[in-house]
């Protein structure tokens, strides 16, 4: 059962009038932790709430936010890993002073205008930041409806290879090359050999490709050679975010035996500025996919102890140049549920530290495409083209089988249901450019 507490009170009002719409992704129940720029300063920790951020550190300052000593000086970093490596009572205890400051009863800060004006700042004029510093990052392969479709157009007669169910799939990837919404992307060159090729050629990538994911990120991490247990996992993951592993699919047929993604994938990795915590999606913790009669058992160390799904809906939306240039708004091609994972993130984290590997503070872990079994809710080009076979109509006349240069890719995610706030991650976006 969710673990509630005051802070998910589905009544509560905030003073910042844009929190109480009903289609905020930043509800007074949400309150989603990022980093921020703001009139020349240093990067700073910031709150969404409603259309605004509240300065964190400086109503620390003000002594109108109450956090325990042991954290107060963290959160003028500029960084969120200081505030991850807490244990989660003490997240969950600056949480409910953050709930209780913005509570439209609480006058300390509402009522006092020229605070209130420094201390809540539109979210129009900040630049978003990274949260945290990356400093390693975990791609997984966790849709089964995915893998299989992937199997199916590449291994048509064994499409699912024989671990797929008895162990969460993934690749290291590259934190270097994380970025945050907003930031363009430059489509990538790379070798790649067509089928009818006596040789490989190098060139711009022309089979250019979203992929619709969710984040998590490692809260207090591990010693090395001391692994996570699946009781444990939870506490260790510090909250959820957008993520958007962009994929060049030609360089990747090309490259990926007999070791797996490596260019195809290193050039860019875009993940929404906010992370929301695992305590805010509390709500929304469900029962996690069921896998088949006939899946083989799991081992005991990957036994789930408690449900680790998460009700949270998810799409992608594209945009072409043209659109935008005629003001046409941005066309849904996908619509899909993280409850779709064959695998938790529970398993994920602990499987990857299963050998003993060792996390930190600020570590990224990935989902790997999010798809379901309805064809619009692929979870990217490949299968929701099925290889460019099927290709979509864009409302400017255009056709899509994989991106071109000027589309604008739109990810959004959110969490609703009957007694609880809707919360949201707020958008991942990225604009192709032309190869170099």
């Amino acid at each position: 059962m969710p673990n509630l507490d005051k802070t998910h009170d589905p009544t509560l009002k905030c003073w910042v009038e844009s929190a109480n719409e009903p289609d905020c992704d930043f509800s007074i129940q949400n309150l989603p932790f990022g980093i921020y720029r703001h009139n020349n300063v240093g990067m700073q920790v910031g709150v969404a709430i409603g259309n605004s951020i509240l300065d964190v550190d400086g109503a620390i300052e003000a002594e109108v936010l109450k956090v325990p000593d042991e954290v107060s000086t963290d959160f003028c970093l500029g960084s969120l890993n200081e505030i991850m490596e807490h244990e989660p009572s003490v997240r969950r205890t600056i949480r409910l002073a953050i709930s209780e400051l913005l509570r439209e009863g609480n006058a300390d800060l509402r009522d006092n205008t020229d605070l209130r004006k420094s201390l809540i700042i539109p979210i129009g004029q900040v630049e978003m930041e990274l949260p945290a510093w990356i400093g390693d990052y975990t791609d997984f392969y966790a849709s089964i409806y995915h893998a299989t479709n992937v199997g199916k157009m590449f291994r048509p007669d064994n499409p699912l290879l024989p671990n797929y169910k008895n162990l969460p799939v993934g690749y290291h990837g590259r934190a270097g090359s994380i970025v945050v919404s907003g930031t363009s992307i430059v489509r990538p060159n790379g070798q790649t050999k067509a089928d009818d090729a006596d040789l490989p050629s190098f060139g711009p990538c022309r089979l250019l490709d979203y992929e619709l994911e969710m984040g998590f990120f490692i809260g207090c991490g591990n010693a090395q050679g001391k692994r996570i247990t699946m009781s444990e996992a939870r506490d260790h993951i510090f909250g959820m975010c957008i993520l958007n592993d962009w994929s060049a699919r030609d360089i990747q047929k090309w490259e990926y035996q007999p070791l797996g993604p490596f260019n195809a994938k290193n050039f860019a990795t875009s993940i929404s500025p906010w992370i929301v915590t695992l305590d805010a999606l509390e709500p929304f913790r469900v029962e996690q996919l069921q896998r088949g009669d006939d899946d083989p058992k799991l081992l005991e160390y990957i036994t789930p102890t408690e449900n680790m799904g998460y009700d949270i809906i998810v799409e992608v939306h594209i945009s072409s140049k043209q659109m935008r240039d005629a003001s046409t708004e941005p066309m849904r091609i996908s619509k899909g549920n993280f409850t779709d994972m064959y695998w938790s993130i529970a398993q994920m984290l602990v499987h990857h530290t299963s050998t003993g590997c060792n996390m930190n503070p600020g570590d990224l872990l990935a989902s790997g495409t999010i798809s379901g079994t309805a064809e619009d809710s692929r979870g990217c080009l490949l299968e929701r083209t099925w290889r460019g076979q099927n290709p979509i109509s864009l409302p400017d006349g255009t056709e899509r089988k994989f991106l071109q240069d000027g589309d604008e890719v739109i990810i959004k995610a959110f969490c609703e249901r009957e007694g609880a706030a809707r919360i949201g991650f707020g958008e991942c976006r990225g604009i192709i450019e032309p190869a170099n």
